[in-house]
């Protein structure tokens, strides 16, 4: 069966995980080499060395490739190494628009390094105005989305703004994190590149580090291979395997983390403790037609806005038992944090302030437990305060 007519549950499970074609071995095995030997002088099967290229790391990139309905897919060591391949490969002292709402590590990179080398501006890309009055006065080489945003969970309306940049010949990156493949596919939306971090839901089970990166715009992706060939940040054998087995069951997990988010979000929007709370799914959300017309679900993140200060916030955290209190997403277990301490601590205080990412800001990562023992969890910390 073509690969293009293959369902995504099918794909996620049979393109890059055919069975190994020398044993015949339904799981393929893990290519633990650094290198390959070659018949004669730059003769050889295709493999030189696992920096550049390694079968296992191949049949990861092919699956994702196929996942987002892509040509070609890079691989990398983190989400931040592809965000690292991206902006060098653009040319030095381009101007980059990127959305005002990113994750604190996106934030940190731009403002600590990539400022030397590119010039940098933030920007609210859910006001499409705005962005194309950017667009006039930088002249931008790339702009960087987030949506929804992390942790705001703000929707950008990615058609609209891909729009945009086609018309001013900016190239356009979606960091797809938030939703995975199974939720969102930029590049259908008119995205030129979508990246996300691997660790998160694409992975699912706590227990990698990876990024990628996929596109079909072939000159773009093969500066960004010769980057990752030169710099080295490529995902190990191992890794590969361990995403490509996690990737499996991507279909039947973003189903589950939906199904828990949406009834947490109804509780929590319910509860007499919680100022408000923002989820996508939610008709509350400002951008929730948005977010219907270019999602096929609302994925499993939730924020919510404690009724109290930083201390009620504290002591709130430190009373959850079965939601644990840890940085990252996406995995099977529900997770929760502090973004203002957390994930978004590198991002100044004054804009923290500007952004919304207040003292009283939650962020759920709701995973596929029971969904009652996950609100009883809630429950008995509130009434701790």
């Amino acid at each position: 069966m073509a690969k293009k007519t293959m369902k995504f549950a099918t794909r996620v499970i049979h393109v890059g995980g055919y069975p190994d074609k020398e044993t015949g071995a339904i799981m393929p095995p893990i290519y633990q080499t650094s290198t390959y030997v070659q018949s004669s002088p730059g003769k050889h099967k295709g493999y030189e060395y696992t920096r550049s290229h390694n079968p296992t790391r191949t049949r990861l990139e092919e699956c994702l490739a196929s996942l987002e309905e892509a040509k070609y897919s890079i691989v990398a060591s983190s989400g931040m190494a592809i965000v690292t391949l991206i902006l060098h490969a653009l040319p030095e002292g381009s101007n980059i628009l990127c959305g005002d709402d990113v994750y604190g590590g996106t934030y940190r990179i731009l403002t600590t390094v990539f400022n030397k080398i590119h010039n940098i501006h933030f920007i609210d890309t859910t006001d499409t105005s705005a962005v194309e009055l950017a667009m006039k006065e930088y002249k931008p080489k790339l702009i960087w989305l987030e949506s929804p945003t992390n942790p705001l969970l703000r929707i950008t309306d990615i058609k609209k703004i891909t729009d945009l940049s086609k018309k001013h010949k900016v190239l356009s990156v979606v960091d797809n994190t938030f939703m995975s493949s199974y939720f969102q596919k930029p590049l259908t939306l008119g995205a030129d590149i979508v990246m996300h971090s691997l660790t998160k839901y694409m992975n699912g089970h706590s227990d990698v580090v990876g990024g990628c990166m996929m596109t079909n715009n072939k000159s773009f992706y093969d500066k960004c291979w010769t980057l990752q060939n030169s710099l080295g940040p490529s995902q190990a054998p191992f890794d590969s395997w361990l995403v490509l087995r996690g990737l499996k069951t991507l279909a039947i997990r973003m189903e589950a983390h939906q199904k828990n988010a949406f009834k947490i979000a109804k509780y929590l929007e319910g509860h007499s403790l919680v100022e408000k709370v923002v989820y996508p799914g939610l008709k509350s959300h400002p951008q929730h037609k948005i977010a219907k017309k270019q999602m096929t679900g609302f994925g499993g993140m939730i924020t919510f806005f404690l009724k109290g200060d930083i201390k009620k916030s504290k002591k709130f955290l430190e009373n959850v038992k079965l939601f644990a209190l840890a940085e990252s997403l996406g995995g099977v277990e529900s997770l929760i944090e502090h973004p203002a301490i957390m994930t978004h601590h590198s991002i100044p205080k004054k804009v923290r302030d500007e952004l919304g990412i207040s003292d009283n800001l939650i962020r759920l990562s709701v995973g596929i437990e029971d969904c009652d023992d996950l609100i009883d969890d809630l429950e008995a910390a509130f009434k701790t305060i």
